[in-house]
């Protein structure tokens, strides 16, 4: 009997993760694409740097003063050694995912970002001149012909929205692969790399952001109705960024890997769904289809990653390198924590 309860609390708890993950998820996208569309902020540099702000202080909160997480040290020099160069990356990341939502459709967004398992492989291959299994490359079929597919089709197409969206996969790889190398020994969550990340991204950031769109901003400030509540909704959606990092901590220690790359990939559909109920952008059949062949796509690339991950020892997994190269530990499976802001 207490098996059974056991067994079902776990159950709801896994549940629950991935329901307020979701929640916080498609909020944070939807509220980014209305502060660029609905609110005419057209200032991806300044929306970024305010999310970053929030998830600094947030960071600092649950650390410092609520302690619910505890501080892992970092060396001073480590931190400009590595982390400085992962917040740089870290930063072209979310600032790329901000740009393409301010050109192109949530739905499109989404898709172009299920690519990134793909660009995280060929960058592994030809960086680090990886080996992977026949069935790693064959599971990223779907992905690249359901990317294509979608991109011919789509009929809300920008060429800088989707340039900005691909590189943005290109910088969440290059973030996974620097991690491995840059913060080996550091075995950080969400909430520690946020407080180390997001200071060092809002130094980088601060200065583009005020040279960049600082004219804009005062322009908007002294021509935009109702300021007050759009400046709300802009530093509520900084709050929420955090939120999502908080969320996601919670979903990777609730559920396994394959519950998480199954929830992860429903959780695009229900962000294209929400975004369509509320923007009402313009999707085709064919654009459908090929989102959906994307997501069937990344699901079978995570079963693939699984099932070899779950092979006995001694028998020859992937990724893995060419027995000259000394293989770097992952810090952290990195694919889980590319939603955080």
């Amino acid at each position: 009997m207490e098996e059974s309860v056991l067994c079902q609390w776990t159950v709801f708890r896994s549940l629950l993760a991935i329901l307020q993950w979701w929640a916080f998820n498609v909020t944070v996208i939807v509220m980014n694409k209305w502060i660029f569309q609905k609110l005419d902020f057209k200032f991806p540099l300044s929306v970024s740097c305010v999310h970053f702000i929030c998830s600094s202080i947030g960071a600092y909160l649950v650390i410092k003063v609520l302690k619910l997480k505890p501080l892992i040290s970092v060396d001073p020099e480590d931190r400009w050694r590595r982390i400085f160069p992962m917040s740089f990356v870290f930063c072209i990341n979310i600032v790329l995912g901000n740009v393409s939502l301010r050109y192109i459709p949530v739905s499109f967004m989404q898709t172009i970002k299920s690519f990134t398992p793909a660009t995280t492989v060929f960058l592994q291959w030809l960086v680090w001149r990886k080996y992977f299994d026949w069935r790693i490359w064959a599971s990223l079929v779907p992905i690249v012909g359901g990317i294509l597919f979608t991109s011919m089709t789509e009929l809300s197409f920008n060429i800088f929205g989707f340039c900005a969206a691909l590189f943005g996969c290109l910088a969440t790889s290059t973030k996974t692969i620097l991690a491995e190398s840059l913060l080996h020994g550091y075995k950080f969550d969400s909430i520690n790399t946020v407080y180390y990340m997001a200071p060092f991204a809002t130094l980088i950031l601060g200065i583009p952001a005020m040279l960049l769109e600082g004219n804009g901003i005062i322009e908007w400030l002294n021509t935009h109705q109702s300021v007050g509540s759009s400046l709300f909704i802009i530093f509520a959606s900084g709050v929420l960024a955090f939120c999502l990092n908080f969320s996601i901590f919670y979903v990777i220690h609730s559920t396994t890997a394959v519950t998480f790359n199954v929830a992860g990939n429903l959780k695009v559909a229900v962000a294209v769904l929400v975004s369509w109920l509320i923007f009402r952008n313009p999707i085709s059949g064919m654009n459908a289809v090929g989102c959906a062949i994307t997501l069937i796509g990344c699901t079978f690339y995570g079963y693939v990653r699984h099932l070899l991950s779950q092979q006995p020892p001694g028998t020859p997994r992937t990724p893995r390198t060419p027995r000259n190269r000394v293989e770097l530990l992952p810090l952290v499976n990195n694919e889980k924590l590319d939603d955080k802001v």
